[in-house]
Protein backbone atom coordinates (compact mmCIF):
# COMPACT_ATOMS: atom_id res chain seq x y z
CA UNK A 1 0.00 0.00 0.00
CA UNK A 2 3.18 2.45 1.02
CA UNK A 3 4.58 1.73 -2.55
CA UNK A 4 1.40 2.22 -4.29
CA UNK A 5 0.86 5.49 -2.31
CA UNK A 6 4.22 6.40 -3.62
CA UNK A 7 4.10 6.24 -6.72
CA UNK A 8 0.92 7.47 -6.94
CA UNK A 9 2.08 10.60 -4.79
CA UNK A 10 4.69 11.08 -7.67
CA UNK A 11 1.91 11.68 -10.66
CA UNK A 12 1.47 7.69 -12.29
CA UNK A 13 -1.91 6.39 -12.19
CA UNK A 14 -2.35 3.80 -9.68
CA UNK A 15 -4.63 1.56 -8.67
CA UNK A 16 -4.54 -0.85 -5.72
CA UNK A 17 -6.92 -3.72 -5.82
CA UNK A 18 -6.78 -5.51 -1.95
CA UNK A 19 -7.07 -9.39 -2.56
CA UNK A 20 -6.34 -10.64 0.83
CA UNK A 21 -9.35 -11.40 3.35
CA UNK A 22 -8.12 -8.58 6.28
CA UNK A 23 -8.03 -5.83 4.07
CA UNK A 24 -4.93 -4.44 5.64
CA UNK A 25 -4.30 -2.21 1.96
CA UNK A 26 -7.84 -1.08 2.31
CA UNK A 27 -8.00 0.09 5.66
CA UNK A 28 -4.75 1.83 5.68
CA UNK A 29 -6.79 4.21 3.20
CA UNK A 30 -9.08 4.55 5.82
CA UNK A 31 -11.31 2.30 3.67
CA UNK A 32 -13.69 -0.22 5.22
CA UNK A 33 -15.46 -3.23 2.97
CA UNK A 34 -18.70 -2.94 4.44
CA UNK A 35 -22.09 -1.49 2.38
CA UNK A 36 -20.14 -1.22 -0.84
CA UNK A 37 -18.80 -3.22 -3.48
CA UNK A 38 -15.59 -5.42 -2.98
CA UNK A 39 -12.88 -7.23 -4.80
CA UNK A 40 -15.04 -10.24 -3.18
CA UNK A 41 -17.99 -9.47 -5.67
CA UNK A 42 -16.06 -9.67 -8.12
CA UNK A 43 -14.47 -12.82 -7.31
CA UNK A 44 -17.09 -14.70 -5.87
CA UNK A 45 -20.38 -13.06 -7.81
CA UNK A 46 -18.59 -11.87 -11.06
CA UNK A 47 -19.59 -8.12 -10.44
CA UNK A 48 -17.27 -6.06 -13.00
CA UNK A 49 -13.99 -5.10 -11.33
CA UNK A 50 -14.76 -1.15 -12.72
CA UNK A 51 -18.06 -1.51 -10.24
CA UNK A 52 -15.76 -1.59 -7.34
CA UNK A 53 -12.89 0.64 -8.07
CA UNK A 54 -13.41 3.94 -5.92
CA UNK A 55 -10.77 7.26 -5.40
CA UNK A 56 -8.62 6.96 -2.46
CA UNK A 57 -7.95 10.33 -0.35
CA UNK A 58 -4.00 10.21 -2.46
CA UNK A 59 -4.15 11.92 -5.46
CA UNK A 60 -3.81 9.48 -8.75
CA UNK A 61 -4.23 6.55 -6.51
CA UNK A 62 -7.34 4.40 -6.82
CA UNK A 63 -8.75 1.39 -4.98
CA UNK A 64 -10.94 -1.89 -4.96
CA UNK A 65 -11.41 -2.55 -1.36
CA UNK A 66 -11.01 -5.97 0.52
CA UNK A 67 -13.83 -7.20 2.68
CA UNK A 68 -13.71 -10.56 5.06
CA UNK A 69 -16.08 -11.68 2.58
CA UNK A 70 -13.31 -12.78 0.61
CA UNK A 71 -12.80 -15.65 2.91
CA UNK A 72 -15.13 -17.79 1.62
CA UNK A 73 -13.04 -17.94 -1.55
CA UNK A 74 -11.52 -20.79 -0.06
CA UNK A 75 -14.37 -22.93 -0.22
CA UNK A 76 -16.07 -21.26 -2.95
CA UNK A 77 -13.44 -20.75 -5.70
CA UNK A 78 -11.58 -24.33 -5.86
CA UNK A 79 -15.20 -25.30 -7.95
CA UNK A 80 -15.09 -22.64 -10.10
CA UNK A 81 -13.91 -23.50 -13.36
CA UNK A 82 -10.60 -21.14 -14.95
CA UNK A 83 -10.32 -20.65 -10.88
CA UNK A 84 -6.55 -19.45 -11.26
CA UNK A 85 -7.22 -16.77 -13.53
CA UNK A 86 -10.32 -15.46 -11.78
CA UNK A 87 -8.68 -12.09 -10.87
CA UNK A 88 -6.64 -11.78 -14.38
CA UNK A 89 -10.25 -12.11 -16.64
CA UNK A 90 -11.55 -9.02 -14.18
CA UNK A 91 -8.73 -6.81 -14.87
CA UNK A 92 -9.05 -6.64 -18.49
CA UNK A 93 -10.92 -3.99 -18.57
CA UNK A 94 -9.05 -1.72 -16.57
CA UNK A 95 -5.24 -2.62 -16.82
CA UNK A 96 -4.56 0.05 -19.38
CA UNK A 97 -6.32 2.94 -17.44
CA UNK A 98 -3.11 2.89 -14.88
CA UNK A 99 0.62 2.86 -15.31
CA UNK A 100 0.88 0.75 -12.37
CA UNK A 101 -1.30 -1.97 -10.87
CA UNK A 102 -0.68 -2.92 -7.60
CA UNK A 103 -2.30 -6.62 -6.28
CA UNK A 104 -1.74 -7.09 -2.68
CA UNK A 105 -1.68 -10.51 -1.58
CA UNK A 106 -2.85 -12.34 1.72
CA UNK A 107 0.07 -13.70 3.73
CA UNK A 108 -0.61 -17.25 2.37
CA UNK A 109 -0.38 -19.15 -0.75
CA UNK A 110 -3.66 -19.94 -1.12
CA UNK A 111 -5.33 -19.57 -4.14
CA UNK A 112 -6.14 -16.02 -3.69
CA UNK A 113 -2.29 -15.52 -4.18
CA UNK A 114 -2.26 -18.17 -7.39
CA UNK A 115 -4.92 -15.28 -8.63
CA UNK A 116 -3.05 -12.41 -8.45
CA UNK A 117 0.42 -14.33 -9.59
CA UNK A 118 -1.43 -15.82 -12.61
CA UNK A 119 -2.67 -12.02 -13.08
CA UNK A 120 0.68 -9.88 -12.33
CA UNK A 121 3.44 -9.20 -15.01
CA UNK A 122 6.22 -9.05 -12.00
CA UNK A 123 6.41 -9.92 -8.54
CA UNK A 124 7.60 -7.59 -5.47
CA UNK A 125 8.47 -9.95 -2.77
CA UNK A 126 8.09 -8.00 1.04
CA UNK A 127 10.89 -10.02 3.26
CA UNK A 128 10.36 -9.33 6.88
CA UNK A 129 13.85 -9.31 8.44
CA UNK A 130 12.75 -12.65 10.43
CA UNK A 131 14.45 -15.84 10.58
CA UNK A 132 11.33 -17.61 9.72
CA UNK A 133 10.67 -14.82 6.30
CA UNK A 134 13.90 -17.19 4.72
CA UNK A 135 11.23 -20.42 4.86
CA UNK A 136 8.83 -18.94 3.90
CA UNK A 137 10.81 -17.08 0.71
CA UNK A 138 11.88 -20.47 -0.29
CA UNK A 139 8.27 -21.54 -0.50
CA UNK A 140 7.06 -18.95 -2.16
CA UNK A 141 9.57 -18.91 -5.21
CA UNK A 142 8.46 -22.19 -5.69
CA UNK A 143 5.14 -21.73 -6.06
CA UNK A 144 6.25 -19.16 -8.34
CA UNK A 145 8.13 -21.33 -10.43
CA UNK A 146 5.02 -23.29 -10.86
CA UNK A 147 3.34 -20.35 -11.66
CA UNK A 148 5.34 -19.72 -14.35
CA UNK A 149 4.78 -22.76 -15.94
CA UNK A 150 1.69 -23.65 -15.75
CA UNK A 151 -0.46 -20.60 -16.05
CA UNK A 152 1.67 -17.28 -16.68
CA UNK A 153 5.17 -17.50 -18.17
CA UNK A 154 5.55 -13.92 -18.39
CA UNK A 155 5.79 -13.52 -14.52
CA UNK A 156 9.05 -12.51 -13.18
CA UNK A 157 10.22 -11.08 -9.87
CA UNK A 158 11.19 -7.62 -10.10
CA UNK A 159 12.27 -7.69 -6.19
CA UNK A 160 12.83 -8.26 -3.10
CA UNK A 161 11.89 -5.81 -0.55
CA UNK A 162 13.22 -6.32 3.25
CA UNK A 163 11.19 -4.96 5.63
CA UNK A 164 10.96 -4.37 9.90
CA UNK A 165 14.86 -4.11 9.82
CA UNK A 166 16.01 -3.30 13.10
CA UNK A 167 19.23 -2.66 13.51
CA UNK A 168 19.54 -3.76 17.19
CA UNK A 169 19.02 -7.34 16.62
CA UNK A 170 21.62 -9.73 14.80
CA UNK A 171 19.04 -11.84 13.10
CA UNK A 172 18.04 -8.76 10.68
CA UNK A 173 21.26 -8.27 9.49
CA UNK A 174 21.85 -11.81 9.05
CA UNK A 175 18.31 -12.19 6.94
CA UNK A 176 19.30 -9.42 4.79
CA UNK A 177 22.71 -10.87 3.78
CA UNK A 178 21.22 -14.00 3.15
CA UNK A 179 19.20 -12.91 0.79
CA UNK A 180 21.29 -10.43 -1.05
CA UNK A 181 23.68 -13.65 -1.10
CA UNK A 182 21.24 -16.13 -2.07
CA UNK A 183 19.50 -13.09 -4.93
CA UNK A 184 21.83 -10.48 -5.41
CA UNK A 185 20.31 -9.04 -8.93
CA UNK A 186 16.55 -9.24 -7.07
CA UNK A 187 17.64 -7.61 -3.25
CA UNK A 188 16.04 -4.08 -3.13
CA UNK A 189 19.14 -1.63 -2.15
CA UNK A 190 16.62 -0.12 0.45
CA UNK A 191 15.36 -1.45 3.25
CA UNK A 192 12.59 -0.40 5.08
CA UNK A 193 13.06 -0.11 9.09
CA UNK A 194 10.93 -0.99 11.94
CA UNK A 195 9.60 2.72 12.48
CA UNK A 196 6.91 3.89 14.64
CA UNK A 197 5.31 6.33 12.67
CA UNK A 198 4.93 3.59 9.98
CA UNK A 199 3.26 1.08 12.62
CA UNK A 200 1.42 3.73 13.71
CA UNK A 201 -0.23 5.48 10.38
CA UNK A 202 -2.80 2.45 9.16
CA UNK A 203 -4.88 3.35 12.40
CA UNK A 204 -5.74 6.23 11.18
CA UNK A 205 -6.26 5.12 7.78
CA UNK A 206 -3.38 7.15 6.31
CA UNK A 207 -0.11 5.79 3.85
CA UNK A 208 2.59 6.84 5.90
CA UNK A 209 3.61 8.99 3.22
CA UNK A 210 0.37 11.39 4.33
CA UNK A 211 0.13 10.51 8.09
CA UNK A 212 4.09 11.99 8.58
CA UNK A 213 5.76 11.96 5.08
CA UNK A 214 9.51 12.89 6.91
CA UNK A 215 9.66 10.06 8.82
CA UNK A 216 12.08 7.40 8.53
CA UNK A 217 9.85 4.63 6.90
CA UNK A 218 8.19 7.31 4.63
CA UNK A 219 11.77 8.12 3.14
CA UNK A 220 12.43 4.26 2.90
CA UNK A 221 9.26 3.90 0.74
CA UNK A 222 9.91 6.64 -1.68
CA UNK A 223 13.43 4.87 -2.47
CA UNK A 224 12.06 1.91 -2.96
CA UNK A 225 9.08 3.73 -4.83
CA UNK A 226 12.37 4.92 -7.24
CA UNK A 227 13.77 1.24 -7.48
CA UNK A 228 10.06 0.04 -8.15
CA UNK A 229 10.21 2.72 -11.24
CA UNK A 230 14.02 2.23 -12.16
CA UNK A 231 13.54 -1.47 -12.92
CA UNK A 232 10.55 -0.87 -15.01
Amino acid sequence: MNLAACLAEAGSPVLLVDVDPQANASGGLGVSGRDRVTIADVLLDGVPLEEAVLASSVSNLDLVPSSSDLAGAAVELPARANRERLLAAALRGVRDRYRYVFLDCPPSLDLLTVNALAAADRLIVPVQCEYYALEGLSRLMETVAAVQERLNPALRVTGMLMTMHDARTRVSGDVIGEVRRHFPQLAFRTVVPRNVRLAEAPSYGEPVIRYDPHCAGADAYFEAAKEVAARG
